[in-house]
């Protein structure tokens, strides 16, 4: 199979052998996968896929038609369309996806859409309300709100009826930000001045943590998902943090167990997969490449400035 292979921190085309799948795995015949942050990051040797999962083949999450299924993969057949979240892989023409955390594709998403929807909504749904607990009434901050993450982030609190605070640092982009449905799209340095939140996605990275313990309400919570913007590393007051009654966590997907991101995939179909089928949130595209031009795509996601997700899809035979 043509896939896209890591070389010498770059990508390129490459040919690999066809993935055979386990009992418990499903063949997807890849029509689109969406690029992460991660994937960048495991072009230059920071980031290493986890056991079982391809070592020089990216992508965290892809969609496609179901080809071969595993003995006890009881959940698909052959020919349905499937997205889902992967350890490493998904930027092929052949992706093994296991059958717990594979997700029907609603039918009048697009494959674009469809390959970048599992890696960001699983992502923020499981931050705003596994990790965070948000509820109706309460008012969010979600930082880096115009990446992929973000706008997924944006999206499922105001249908969980929450107050969404959406934080843009490029003013060309807050406009179309506020599409989205937050209450306020507003400049970095303006977050003190909007709060005080229940709770704080965090997207940009640590160097605001002491501000955003501040503007915390009492019992909020805080959860790291991003670092990229500002670095992991901080000082804030313990003081403030225990008058507060704060929390302040971290989350990743990609290291999970597989019993783990099924569990997400369960919690996601509760409501955000009933809110995507009505068409209540959407999957922003930013702009779609060919596998072959998998370079380029990475460039453009590293370039920042973009609303929503950059995806690479499969090329014609």
């Amino acid at each position: 199979m043509q896939a896209v292979v890591i070389d010498s921190g770059s990508v390129r085309a490459g040919e690999r052998p066809d993935p055979v799948p386990s009992e418990s795995e499903l063949l997807v015949a890849v029509e689109a996968a969406g690029v992460n942050s991660a994937d960048l990051l495991q072009r230059a040797g920071l980031y290493p896929p986890p056991p079982g999962s391809p070592v020089d083949i990216p992508g965290m999450e892809c969609a496609g038609t179901v080809v071969a299924v595993g003995t006890n993969a009881s959940r698909h057949r052959v020919g349905d369309r499937v997205m889902g979240l992967v350890g490493g892989g998904g930027q092929a023409e052949l992706c093994l996806v296991e059958d717990s955390v594979a997700i029907s594709v609603p039918s009048h998403l697009s494959w674009p859409e469809a390959g970048g929807f599992p890696e960001v909504f699983t992502t923020a749904h499981d931050a705003l309300f596994t990790q965070c607990h948000l509820a109706a009434g309460e008012r969010l901050l979600v930082t880096g709100a115009a990446g992929g993450v973000g706008l997924a982030a944006v999206q499922l609190g105001r249908e969980a009826r929450a107050s969404v605070v959406a934080s843009v640092r490029r003013a060309e982009l807050r406009d179309a930000v506020h599409t989205f449905g937050p209450e306020a799209v507003i400049d970095p340095d303006d977050e003190a001045s909007h709060g005080p939140y229940d709770v704080i996605i965090e997207l940009v990275g640590a160097a605001t943590l002491g501000a955003h313990v501040k503007a915390l309400s009492t019992g909020g919570r805080i959860v790291f998902i991003g670092v990229g913007g500002s670095g992991s590393r901080s000082e804030i007051d313990a003081l403030q943090l225990m008058a507060k009654r704060a929390v302040v966590r971290g989350s990743t997907l990609r290291s999970r167990s597989l019993a783990d991101k099924a569990a997400t995939r369960v919690a996601l179909e509760a409501d955000a997969l009933v809110w995507l089928a009505r068409e209540a949130v959407r999957v922003p595209v930013e702009a779609v490449y060919p596998f072959g031009q998998a370079q380029e795509a990475y460039e453009r996601f590293a370039a920042g400035g973009k609303l929503g997700k950059i995806i690479l899809v499969s090329e014609p035979a």
